[in-house]
């Protein structure tokens, strides 16, 4: 079963060692205490959206692509195909079509195998 506290508390993991960082230094930037902020990594808290926003900018990532980092990984756990590419509705609501823009076809997440 996929527990989604501990793939957000992975991926802010593989964030914060990405960039060299300790938990006092995140923990410091984010204003969170540092064994609360190690919890969270190791998915025993659950973060509320203003807790992991404060994460986020202390990683200086946005929280978008945590949360799609996260769904990736939920996505493979569930056995699905992760699109590498913007659906067309998306892109033609922001206004990118045409060539060299986000809008390209792609099928809908399908189970693997």
């Amino acid at each position: 079963m996929v527990v989604l506290r501990r793939e957000i508390g992975d991926v802010l993991r593989d964030a914060r060692q990405r960039q060299g960082r300790t938990l006092r230094e995140v923990s410091s930037a984010a204003r969170v205490s540092l064994g609360y902020l190690s919890e969270v990594e190791r998915g025993q808290k659950e973060a509320s959206s203003e807790l992991l926003q404060s994460i986020c900018a202390a990683l200086d990532v946005p929280m978008s692509l945590v949360l799609r980092e996260v769904s990736d990984r939920v996505a493979v756990a569930e056995g699905l195909l992760i699109p590498d590419t913007v659906p067309a509705d998306l892109a033609a609501s922001m206004g990118c079509t045409g060539e060299g823009g986000w809008a390209r076809t792609r099928s809908e997440l399908a189970p693997i195998g």
